[in-house]
């Protein structure tokens, strides 16, 4: 069984190559057993067409690990962080791949309150007794039920937001789970939606399940050409929104957190990744907000969140957390916030997102570096940076701050890569902050190859 699957958030593979039924078996007896073979764990699972077999293999683990078992069906990621709470259960596992392509699935494991089994929580021992499939012996099978999942979290969306008639909102559904909800819970709260990328047959044909810069061109066409009031398009399992504005300019998560923020009716301190823009602090501090800076990562921002009993958290990368939520991140909720912004403060998106700072930026920079030495380049050009007089912050890899910008530079996680993004008040300054972050991660690169 290749190791490779076990990655820093979820299983991940492509079914039928690094994937089977009996991994998923495998993973259900794991999962219970981790859950000490009691107890009860709801399972969901998104449109890939190896769902369904996967979930049956994964049900077929799990009660056998004695743990009794609820059918969630079809549904987007948060909705099962949503029904392990509702359903009060004790874990819960959504059976997707995300943003992936079609022929990939996984598992992404929850416990109480919706933080995930992950690297250093919980995924070295799901691993070691999968891979040597060591488990205990349960003292009986448990039970399998089904459960109206849809209903439940379409019922308390509604619940939690009043009418918004005369709103039109265009929506990329990215041929995903989301198309099962969310027109329920906008037609309910009097909303029209235009909706695009909506047949969940799980090929996925419109495009990949990943909302970006390529892929929402046609969304940000069609805001424009029906007027709608905004646009948003979800990823394959609906845990990332990305918005797009009246005149059909995508949003970054961290402008989007800013809009949140200028709106949010109840002061408090505010989470928010390294790679976010300085502007997002500037927006917060004058509404009145604290802003709190944070590693990269759901693991990290949801536990922040919590821990500072903030009302809002973001990632550039389009994860929005709600402390109204326990601090869940959910993108429909996401939507229906932004339909309420718009809706009570009867403005344009575009106006609002027109007095938020913008300043130049890069996008995030890969550059490949072996695994076995990219932690340590780190160190060393936190080393140089801090030589050379820049105030240094070690909270995700390095970021040198000058008063007129930035320059982050982190391992990645999962992948034999360092990530550099950069921000200055000037065209002229990004260009020199970055070719400085790229001089230091060449000079740490010819350092370790020469032992240095």
């Amino acid at each position: 069984m290749p190791e490779h699957i076990f990655r820093a958030y979820d299983v991940r593979g492509v079914y039928g190559h690094d994937l089977s039924d009996e991994v998923a078996y495998l993973i259900g007896r794991a999962f219970g057993a981790y859950l000490g073979s009691r107890g009860r764990v709801l399972v969901t699972r998104d449109v890939r067409l190896s769902g369904p077999q996967l979930s049956k293999s994964l049900v077929d683990g799990l009660t056998e690990s004695g743990v009794d078992v609820l059918l969630g069906g079809v549904a987007t990621t948060p909705m099962c962080y949503f029904g392990v709470e509702h359903y009060k259960a004790d874990g819960g596992v959504s059976v997707t791949a995300s943003h992936n392509p079609p022929e990939w699935n996984g598992f992404k494991m929850i416990l109480k309150g919706g933080e995930t089994i992950s690297a250093g929580a919980g995924m070295e021992e799901i691993k070691d007794m999968v891979l040597n499939r060591r488990f205990k012996t349960p003292d009986g099978r448990g039970s399998v039920e089904e459960v109206k999942l849809a209903d439940s979290y379409v019922e308390f969306m509604k619940g939690r937001f009043g009418e918004m008639q005369g709103l039109k909102v265009a929506v990329d559904y990215s041929d995903g789970a989301s198309v099962f909800v969310v027109p329920r819970i906008f037609s309910g709260l009097g909303v029209e939606v235009v909706g695009i990328n909506d047949n969940p047959d799980g090929y996925f044909r419109g495009h990949p399940p990943e909302p970006n810069e390529e892929t929402l061109k046609p969304l940000q066409r069609l805001v424009v050409e029906m007027g709608c009031d905004f646009g948003v398009g979800f990823d394959g399992d609906a845990d990332r929104a990305v918005f797009i504005d009246d005149r059909g300019r995508l949003l970054e998560g961290d402008v989007t957190l800013a809009v949140f923020v200028k709106h949010w009716p109840k002061k408090g301190k505010v989470i928010y990744d390294v790679n976010s823009s300085t502007a997002l602090r500037e927006v917060a501090e004058r509404h009145g907000f604290q802003p709190v800076e944070w590693r990269v990562g759901r693991a990290f921002i949801l536990r922040k969140v919590r821990e500072e009993a903030a009302v809002l958290g973001g990632e550039k990368s389009n994860h929005l957390y709600f402390g109204e939520l326990n601090g869940l991140d959910d993108a429909v909720y996401a939507a229906l916030v932004m339909a309420r912004i718009i809706h009570e403060s009867g403005r344009r998106l575009s106006e609002v997102v027109d007095e938020i700072p913008r300043y130049p930026t890069t996008p995030i920079l890969t550059y490949g570096f072996p695994d076995e030495l990219k932690f340590r380049a780190i160190d060393y050009i936190a080393e140089r940076l801090g030589a050379m007089g820049y105030r240094i912050s070690r909270l995700d890899g390095v970021k040198a701050y000058a008063e007129d910008g930035w320059v982050l530079v982190r391992a990645s996680n999962t992948m034999p890569q360092v990530k550099m993004s950069v921000e200055a008040k000037t065209p002229e300054r990004l260009e020199e902050l970055k070719k400085l972050g790229e001089k230091l991660i060449e000079e740490a690169r010819m350092g370790m190859k020469t032992g240095g």
